[in-house]
Parts: C-alpha cells; structure tokens; sequence
C-alpha cells in the first residue's frame, strides 16, 4: 500500500487556515517526540499494526494513541489504513532505533522539556538582544550539558552524531580532500567526520584538537574508522593557543556557536599556526537571501537563545574573516543544510 502523501502547508489553504496550522507548529513536535519516546517506529517496523495491538505494545491509552497518530499521519509521519491500523512512511522510518541514519536522538534532543522550555524566552532575547538559557538553567548551555545534565548531554552528542549522518557524506562529496598532506579537525569532538575525511582519503594523516575531557572519546571513534594510527590526537582549548600546522583546518558546527569577537580569537589563533598556503574549512549553514526557505534561518533562532551565536550570509562570513586577517576564497554549496566555507590568508 501507497501511504497517502500528506496535504503541503499553503496548498489549497485560505491564509488564516495556514496561519492557524503554523502557529500551532508546536503541537506536532510535541507529537513526534511522544511518538518516539513510545517507540512507534520500532513497533510498526515489520509492517502495519492495529492500533489497539499498538496501545498495548506501546503501554499507552488505546483511544489517545490513535488520535496522536492520526495528527501525525495528517502530516506524513505515519500512515492510517482504513481498518485503524497505521504503518510507517519515509518520515517515521527516520525513528527506527535500527536504522542506521535515525533521527530518533535529534528529536529527543530537540523537543526535550529542559530544551524546548528555554523558547518561551525567546520574546526576550529578542528584545535584550541576549541568550536566555541561563534563565533557565542558571549556567550557561555546554556547562549544564556536560557537567550538570549529563544525561542530556549524552542525547545532545547523538543528536549531532545523527546530524552528522546527513551532512559527512555531503562535505565528502562536495570537496576535494585528496591533495592535504595533514588534515586538523579543530574542535572535532570523537573525530567523526575527521574519521570520514581519512578513510576517504588513505595518504593523509589527521590531527584532532579539542577540549582533553572530550577526546576521551576519540580513541574508539577513530579505531572504527580505522585511521587511529594516522591521526595525532591533540588536546587544549581554541581559545588560548591552536598549536597545529595543517594543510587543511576544518571547522564543523563550530563558527556559528559564537558571535564575531570569539571567532575572531578562535580563527586568529588558527591563522598563527597555519602555513601560508593552508585553507580553512568552514562548515555551517550560510544564510540564502530573499524569502525562500532554509534550514539555517530556523537554527539561528538556537544560536540566539541558547549559545550565543549566529547562522550567516556570505557577506557576514567574508566580514568576519577579513577581521581575523583572512580572506574569503569561495563558498561550496552541500547536497545538504550546510555548506563550506573555504578560506586562505589574507
């Protein structure tokens, strides 16, 4: 059975009748995590289940389960059979915890109470121009994710390992590592996609720079990938010295945590380690013009509240990096939501 493809947002819809179902954006979310946290997805992997077989497998009020999955099958996240069962679609195969590419931690991670609180603030921080989540949690965000709420914390580095499922392959594919001698990961965590680079490409050696605490991880990450032995495994922090000489520096989901004045001490430091003929590699969204769509206006409203940080244009990345004494070289576009950022000496 074909699922049924679910209505678009402005199809066939009066404005107030989209406006309505927008503003209660929310709602789904809250459903999708409830659903993910039932496990739905894993029940119906091995195809359609009434939704009374559903209740009990799920432990969940029979009559309250089939009206959340009938809000998400409204919008392609399951689908409804005509005999009260529901099965699976594209969406809600992103939820099967033996899916290799899940989505399952970014959505705990997203829709998490101590998370999706923090956005009642967001009126605030629009107003003071300010984060918000200390308000919350009276620290600031990666100090109460990994010392405070660990837990948390754990489900946060999942849900940027799952994020990198998406975007690893699209950076691979988009640019040319072939030609680095040495390959830096700056602040590259357990060195998932510094793993990636090197398993691609066999005669580079890699360097790893983070924080000590969290390259504990590192070892295992790298082992996997088998590229252990070709990867120096360097801690500190990017704020005092980057004491790295690299062919290439990459920065994943780095640059857009921290506003101008922090990256420019970040990238400094890179550009006095860096010989004259090395490039770095800026990986975040970058911001389109006009009114289309995309993923990195929706994130930077995450960068407001919580970090502290920015999602940016072209302009704003060619800004920043000319105050760093670097220049913009050019922009490559990802088969993703990011997009790299090449940069040289200025």
């Amino acid at each position: 059975m074909t699922p049924p493809q679910p209505a678009q947002f402005g199809t066939a819809m009066p404005p107030e009748a989209m406006f309505m179902q927008l503003s209660m954006g929310f709602f789904i979310s809250q459903a999708i995590y409830a659903a993910t946290e039932l496990n739905i997805a894993d029940h119906l992997a091995k195809g359609p289940k009434p939704v009374s077989e559903l209740a009990i497998s799920s432990g969940s009020h029979e009559r309250s389960l089939y009206r959340l999955l009938r809000t998400l099958a409204s919008v392609g996240v399951f689908a409804e059979r005509e005999d009260r069962s529901f099965e699976n679609t594209p969406m809600s195969a992103m939820l099967i915890s033996t899916n290799p590419n899940n989505s399952r931690a970014l959505v705990q991670w997203m829709v998490d109470p101590e998370h999706w609180k923090v956005y009642s603030g967001l009126l605030d921080s629009v107003r003071e121009g300010r984060t918000v989540w200390e308000d919350y949690h009276r620290e600031p965000v990666f100090d109460y994710l990994f010392k405070t709420n660990t837990p948390l914390g754990d489900i946060f580095n999942q849900a940027m390992t799952s994020f990198s499922q998406v975007t690893i392959p699209a950076i691979l594919s988009s640019y040319d590592f072939s030609r680095a001698g040495v390959i830096a990961d700056i602040a590259g965590g357990y060195g998932h996609l510094l793993g990636a680079i090197l398993k691609e490409n066999p005669n580079a050696r890699g360097v790893l720079f983070d924080l000590p605490h969290v390259l504990e991880g590192a070892p295992a990450m790298l082992e996997s990938y088998g590229v252990k032995d070709r990867t120096e495994i360097v801690g500190g922090s990017f704020l005092e010295r980057i004491p790295v000489s690299a062919d290439i520096y990459v920065l994943k989901h780095i640059i857009h945590d921290w506003y101008d004045d922090t990256n420019e001490i970040i990238l400094g430091n890179i550009r006095s380690s860096m010989p004259d003929d090395a490039k770095i590699l800026i990986i975040d969204s970058v911001i389109p013009p006009g009114n289309d769509p995309h993923p990195g206006k929706v994130l930077d409203l995450e960068m407001m509240i919580a970090p502290g940080g920015v999602e940016r244009t072209e302009a704003e990345f060619a800004t920043l990096l000319e105050n760093s004494g670097l220049k913009l070289s050019k922009i490559i576009p990802t088969p993703s939501p990011v997009a790299i950022v090449e940069a040289v000496k200025a």
